[in-house]
């Protein structure tokens, strides 16, 4: 597909990657629709961008995706929650590509980009890597009848300016003396925010992709111990030497997450996300990846060390600053 004057519908396109892949899609020239439930909330990001048409829309509503989709060439999903109940889950995971799939059909829209998640199986321990499986299955099931041309990317964990991930980190090691962690020895390949962008823009462009399930790794190995270290380190933290981390013995962790869970404001980490760190979060080597889409994965040490040592510390004050209000 020439993304030149495409129209593209990005669902979840005022994220973390969906910004990312919206500046991408601008650039390269294409017409790019994001519903928003709020289009002065972190949507405002695109306002600059001509191209970006927002549209106030709760894409969860019946018969929105139909009333979206007529017009346009190719739609991504990028909509995923990391904490909520089993309903929650089924919600934005399951029932949420189940319409898609559906209102693709009704409108002839078959080009679709779903991002799904590194460990999504039906055997996954958490709620989080089932119903990223069972979405994946709905559209697959779709793509096998030939209604859709079907592209799958799964990410590992994202990481980039912005990101909720290595900023908490270092921003916890602003006020805490000692990081207690669960699933300490848990093993990530965190993947750059812009190469995962890449790779959507890249899988609308080339049709050949259709049929395929990408994985979207860093190059590097670590465990979270390791990130949680780093991330203090490239954040200056005791000149440069972060805070010790102590990793915690699955009950304790357990008891750390749930108590995490009942904090006011953003969720840091739920009994489900420790039920996801049971398994390692790396490349299984049976998929392609990056490189086959012709993208050389940015290392962490590449791009951490500047956004960590600029915005972690606004990015807790924002954090401090909603649990105020509530």
């Amino acid at each position: 597909m020439n993304l030149t004057d495409a129209r593209i519908l990005v669902l979840g396109g005022s994220g973390f990657v969906g910004q990312a892949l919206c500046e991408r899609l601008h650039r390269a020239g294409a017409q790019i629709t994001v519903p928003t439930r709020n289009t002065a909330g972190s949507a405002r990001t695109l306002w600059p961008m001509p191209r970006v048409q927002l549209v106030t829309a709760d894409v969860h509503a019946p018969g929105t995706l139909a009333r979206l989709l007529p017009g346009h060439d190719a739609v991504v999903n990028l909509v995923a929650i990391l904490h909520g109940s089993e309903r929650a889950f089924t919600r934005v995971h399951v029932d949420l590509p189940r319409q898609l799939a559906q209102a693709c059909a009704q409108t002839g829209v078959r080009r679709v980009v779903h991002v799904s998640a590194l460990g999504a199986s039906p055997q996954g321990p958490s709620l989080y890597q089932r119903s990223k499986a069972a979405g994946e299955a709905v559209l697959q099931q779709a793509a096998h009848a030939d209604r859709l041309a079907l592209t799958m990317l799964r990410p590992s964990v994202i990481f980039g300016p912005g990101d909720h991930f290595l900023n908490l980190f270092a921003g916890l090691q602003r006020v805490l003396p000692v990081m207690p962690l669960a699933g300490a020895n848990a093993r990530l390949q965190p993947v750059a925010v812009g190469d995962v962008a890449d790779a959507l823009a890249r899988c609308l462009r080339a049709p050949a992709t259709a049929g395929q399930i990408y994985e979207a790794c860093g190059p590097q190995v670590y465990t979270l111990r390791e990130l949680v270290r780093l991330s203090g380190q490239y954040a200056g933290i005791r000149q440069g030497r972060g805070r010790p981390v102590v990793g915690l013995p699955y009950a304790l962790g357990y008891l750390q997450a749930l108590a995490l869970e009942l904090l006011p404001g953003r969720t840091l980490m739920s009994r489900d996300n420790l039920r996801s760190l049971a398994v390692d979060n790396v490349a299984s080597g049976q998929l392609p990846g990056l490189a086959e889409l012709g993208i050389a994965a940015t290392p962490l040490a590449a791009l951490a060390p500047d956004y960590l040592g600029t915005t972690g510390r606004a990015v807790l004050l924002d954090e401090l600053r909603q649990r105020a209000r509530r």
